[in-house]
């Protein structure tokens, strides 16, 4: 049996809970189409999740993007590969336009130039701010959608009204 600290990859624990628990659990594990920030590279990104894939992972879930082809070649390379699983979209809402560059650089999700452009000239608007990033991320996922994902995973950080905007303008 596995102790703590035994593990150093999620796909040992995908594998472990499979041992262990057969298909009792349904495990989600991440994705990242714009490439996780400590491979060396996307190929080499692609063999980590296929092997997290391989040990059992039922779903995955990307980090958050604002670029929808990065999902959709993500996607598109995950089949070519083998990979049959559903890989559903994060969506992360934009409620706080420097806090996201800060927490963006950190985890290496990246802001397209033309965002990061407009949302710099709101200045201090914040009005401006909140409905321009709500019009965006609903319609990136709009496009996401129309394209073929599975569903959305909205990333909330514990607040409501920048999902809230996004969502009323899906419906």
């Amino acid at each position: 049996m596995a102790r703590s600290g035994d593990l150093r990859h999620a796909s040992e624990l995908v594998r472990l809970i499979r041992e262990e628990h057969g298909d009792h659990f349904h495990i989600e594990v991440a994705a990242y189409p714009e490439v996780h920030p400590q491979a060396v590279d996307a190929q080499v990104d692609l063999r980590h999740f296929k092997a997290k894939v391989e040990a059992g992972a039922s779903g995955a879930i990307t980090q958050y993007f604002y670029n929808a082809d990065a999902y959709f070649r993500f996607v598109e390379d995950a089949h070519k590969a083998g990979i049959g699983i559903p890989i559903v979209p994060g969506i992360m809402p934009i409620a706080n336009y420097a806090q996201l560059r800060r927490f963006s650089e950190a985890c290496g999700a990246e802001i397209p130039r033309w965002i990061d452009r407009r949302m710099r000239a709101f200045a201090d608007d914040a009005a401006a701010i909140r409905a321009f990033a709500a019009d965006m991320v609903a319609a990136l996922c709009r496009r996401l959608l129309d394209g073929g994902a599975p569903g959305l995973h909205f990333y909330t950080l514990n607040l409501a009204h920048p999902v809230q905007a996004v969502l009323q303008r899906l419906e």
